[in-house]
């Protein structure tokens, strides 16, 4: 690109989202979009992926779609570009009424962009509408949830390759702050584009300093905790691996710690409420945010200083993807993990629950085939079914894509030819035992890098990239670190809270903490 295409573009930069300049990646990767390539950029948290396709949908003619997998990321990404009077942006998800879906549909020609979960790609209506316009760009956000979720959680992710074959085959730009060789190689294959031409920037963040303390109980944990919070290091997040725990430690921090505004999240939660925390969080309204890995994926809140894991995630990539929530600012932050001995088998357990075993998967297809004896072929994606074949809600969504891809189910009706659920068992089987196994060595590539005794940046990074950025000041506790940078960073905070207008109390009281 010519310095005179490279003023243009930085120009249109300025006049769209008032940025003099594109931050690690941004350029190259819309070049190659304006050049009709297909792209998988790897940019780490907080360089502003998202520029990557908001202003190609401005520059090129027809729509972008964008896949994202949460609705509150959609409202955040629609409310920051109505902020900056972006027009011609919509998110399709739950909370648009039938209504205001078809006025959508109606105009789908009039808008740039458009938010969409893989689910909703799936409802023949919104194909219809998608199919009576012209599609520029299809982009996939937070692409590792292809891979990491796709296969047990989101089956729908895995069927975006189908998807984008009955739009035309548009330009595809995928995006993520993760993604190993193998994940990547998966997308493409998922997507089947195999031509997809990698633009990979390294992940790493200097600013964020990293910890692992050893826990011998719960109360331990709770009181490094509650050493931690007392510093008053600014925003926090706590992630666990179990919803209960995540509810119960923010009701005793609440109790130890009065003078700090705390909450829960996760998915078993209402919709509306998982909403409501997250925009008071974003909104300055909340300091801290007890939380399991459905809160924070995408969020774009630039000044959170401490992230601690109560329980370790299951694998590297969601590990590095959760740190890097933190300092998106550039400012002095930190990441804790604490873990036990118990905490291992927790997060087997968890693993293990994901996917039936081998005697579940026997016994579910005994009852599939007395439901065929019986003339009961009609099955659907319900609860009703989780309890019929006492599986658990994941298992279900995982057991019903693999029957659908095999043949067993068809438009939701059972069909019955002995060789082909012979075949279907065998390969339900096969693929179970694969996804454990990479399952458990992803496991065993965490626990090894909690075990380290070098340089925890060095050895968390040699997965994914060569080398890594050496911190001016803090960079992990092997190396040393000073704890003191962590302390009062949320002092800014408290005044601005205390000094609050009485508009902004009178708002508060009116719209329930100012959410509205």
């Amino acid at each position: 690109m010519s310095e005179s295409d490279l003023g243009r573009l930085e120009e249109q930069l300025h006049r769209y989202f008032g940025y003099s300049a594109f931050r690690t990646g941004q350029q190259q990767i819309i070049e190659d979009i304006l050049a009709g390539q297909d792209v998988f950029g790897i940019l780490p948290t907080g360089t502003g992926k998202s520029v990557c396709y908001q202003l190609p949908a401005k520059l090129i003619p027809g729509l972008t779609i964008v896949v994202t997998p949460l609705v509150s990321l959609m409202l955040d990404q629609v409310k920051e570009l109505q902020a900056i009077r972006y027009k011609g942006a919509a998110a399709l998800n739950s909370f648009v009424s039938p209504l205001e879906r078809k006025r959508i549909f109606r105009d789908i020609h009039m808008y740039d962009l458009i938010y969409v979960s893989p689910e909703l790609l799936q409802q023949k209506e919104v194909l219809a509408a998608l199919k009576r316009t012209e599609i520029s760009l299809f982009v996939i956000d937070e692409a590792h949830c292809i891979s990491q979720w796709g296969h047990e959680f989101r089956p729908d992710y895995l069927k975006l390759g189908d998807i984008l074959e009955s739009l035309g085959s548009p330009q595809v730009l995928a995006l993520s702050a993760t993604a190993a060789p193998f994940v990547r190689e998966d997308i493409r294959r998922i997507l089947k584009r195999p031509g997809l031409l990698e633009r990979i920037y390294p992940m790493d963040r200097e600013n964020i300093a990293l910890s692992i303390q050893p826990a011998q109980d719960e109360e331990d944990k709770l009181s490094v905790i509650m050493k931690w919070l007392q510093k008053d290091p600014g925003p926090s997040l706590i992630y666990f691996s179990s919803r209960i725990a995540s509810e119960e430690t923010a009701q005793r921090l609440i109790a130890r710690l009065p003078d700090k505004r705390i909450a829960f999240y996760h998915g078993g939660m209402d919709q509306m409420d998982r909403v409501l925390v997250q925009q008071q969080f974003m909104n300055g309204q909340l300091d801290i945010i007890c939380c399991t890995s459905a809160f924070g994926m995408g969020i774009n809140k630039k000044d959170i200083r401490l992230v601690i894991h109560y329980h370790f995630p299951p694998n590297l990539e969601s590990f590095i993807q959760e740190i890097g929530r933190a300092g998106r600012d550039g400012g002095n932050s930190i990441s804790l993990l604490l873990y036990n001995e118990q905490d291992l088998f927790l997060t087997k357990r968890l693993l293990e629950n994901e996917l039936p075993g081998e005697g579940a998967l026997h016994a579910i297809f005994q009852i599939l085939g007395g439901l065929v004896s019986s003339g009961r072929t009609q099955i659907g994606q319900g609860p009703e079914y989780q309890n019929l074949f006492q599986v658990n809600e994941t298992q279900w969504r995982f057991l019903y894509y693999q029957f659908e891809k095999h043949g067993i189910i068809k438009d939701n009706q059972l069909v019955y030819e002995e060789a082909v659920w012979k075949g279907a068992f065998q390969e339900i089987q096969r693929h179970i035992k694969h996804r454990m196994a990479y399952k458990e060595t992803k496991l065993s590539e965490m626990a090894a890098w909690m075990m380290e005794t070098g340089c925890l940046r060095e050895a968390l990074y040699r997965h994914f990239q060569e080398g890594f950025k050496v911190p001016e000041i803090n960079c992990c506790i092997s190396c040393g670190l000073d704890e003191s940078l962590y302390e009062n960073q949320g002092a800014e905070m408290h005044h601005d809270r205390h000094a609050a207008s009485w508009k902004d109390k009178l708002q508060a009281i009116f719209f329930c903490g100012g959410v509205q």
